[in-house]
């Protein structure tokens, strides 16, 4: 039976993408592991691999669609000794991601008669997770009567491909599940203006409306839920850089020989790695009902792209020298830039940095980005009059950092503890190579 081949979900957020390039066309033969084609999702530019051999039938969404939803049939393959004329009508794209109630129950059928395609089961959950298996795998467990739950899988990041499901043999069905009583109603929150009202209040005013991209629309609802949901507090330092950019120079010029050129913002990225080691209870996430203590400093870094950002993560950051952080800041910077990063480059860390000094601006409060306890904002680096130990007033160059923290995991206190340790770190530079 001819099989369809569906949108994947590329990452955890992913809920539709865009059909960027097909690698393949119609008659061509592939195997597990053949890059078939391009998706963009809101953050990158991914291929997708086949997970089972066969040929390519018909391919249902052209190259260049938008909003592809997650679950979509895209394309259908072939097995052997299948042709072309047994697909049928149910081998058409469907409109939505998320099959209705009838949908499911006619997924559940048996198989149609002879001249039609059998439509692979809806895609299994577990716990509330999914499931990822081929609509191969999915079929032959439904007939098998095979809880999809109970089976590893041997595909491309344990996907469970047909291989997993032959010989495999149903276990007893899980206990329903008691039932739960509904949540109270929470009240509701406050709505924006609709777009048509908003653009009723130009009416008359020329303007150009520009269509929201994926990364756009997700920068907005998760930014925007994290303001709403996430108990912000700010705490704020001065820290003189004279002796930082002082052996800062020195470094770069003994490093001129290989090619590395450090910045200001490597030696942020490491004194923050170090300070989340020095008070590990901040070097924490927040998981809803529980906080998870992170053992590495996975520290994220705002980098700014065309129409949005990514936050490359620099995981184990505390035991990396200030010249490798560097490369690797520099690598995953010009492949955010291109869209290039895979999702493991981009997601977790418990930490992140936002660096507008270098452009200019003097000091800003950013938005914690969950499930991270906290982000650094800093400001640009500025001569400005200071009383030095002695007394006296000397010119220092002087920078402006903001720290937003999420109070469910971080107190006032601790996150005073950590940013001091930031500070002593920036200011006693040395000392971070000790």
């Amino acid at each position: 039976m001819p099989t369809e081949i569906l949108m994947p979900a590329l990452s955890p957020t992913m809920e539709e993408g865009t059909l960027a390039k097909w690698l393949v066309k119609e008659g061509d033969t592939v195997s597990s592991g053949d890059i078939m084609c391009e998706i963009e999702t809101d953050k990158a530019t991914m291929e997708f691999e086949a997970v089972d051999e066969g040929v390519i039938g018909k391919i249902l969404i052209s190259e260049g669609t938008e909003g592809v939803k997650v679950n979509t049939a895209i394309a259908v393959l072939l097995e052997e000794g299948e042709s072309a004329d047994d697909i049928g009508k149910s081998a058409a794209p469907k409109k939505d991601a998320a099959p209705t109630a009838n949908e499911e129950k006619a997924e559940a059928a048996p198989a149609p008669k002879s001249g039609t395609a059998s439509a692979a089961p809806a895609a299994p959950r577990k716990d509330g997770e999914r499931i990822f298996a081929s609509p191969l795998a999915r079929r032959i467990a439904a007939d098998k009567g095979l809880d999809l739950a109970n089976v590893t899988g041997s595909g491309p990041k344990g996907r469970i491909v047909k291989a997993d499901v032959q010989d495999a043999k149903p276990g007893a069905a899980e206990a329903p599940k008691a039932a739960t009583a509904p949540a109270a109603d929470k009240p509701a929150m406050p709505t924006s203006p609709s777009a048509n009202q908003v653009a009723r209040a130009y009416e008359g005013r020329d303007y150009e409306e520009v269509k929201l991209d994926g990364m756009r629309k997700t920068i907005a609802a998760r930014l925007t839920e994290a303001k709403q949901t996430v108990p912000h507090f700010y705490l704020r330092r001065d820290i003189k850089l004279d002796e930082l950019m002082a052996f800062r120079a020195q470094l770069n010029k003994q490093l001129e020989g290989r090619g590395v050129k450090l910045s200001v913002n490597d030696f942020i990225i490491k004194a923050t790695a170090l300070a989340l080691q020095a008070v590990p209870s901040a070097n924490a996430v927040w998981a809803g009902d529980r906080v998870l203590q992170m053992k590495a400093s996975d520290v994220a870094v705002a980098v700014a792209i065309e129409g949005g950002l990514f936050t490359p993560v620099l995981q184990n950051a505390e035991m990396k020298s200030l010249s490798a952080l560097s490369t690797e800041m520099k690598d995953l910077a010009a492949r955010a830039r291109d869209r290039k990063l895979a999702p493991h480059e981009y997601q977790g860390g418990s930490f992140a940095i936002s660096n507008l000094g270098m452009m200019g601006i003097d000091n800003f409060d950013a938005i914690v980005n969950p499930p991270h306890a906290g982000i650094l904002a800093v400001g640009a680096g500025i001569k400005k009059p200071v009383v030095n130990a002695e007394g006296e007033v000397v010119v220092a160059t002087v920078m402006s950092v903001t720290m937003s923290v999420d109070h469910r995991v971080i107190d006032g206190a601790l996150g005073a503890e950590l940013l001091k340790h930031i500070v002593d770190n920036l200011e006693n530079p040395m000392a971070m190579l000790a």
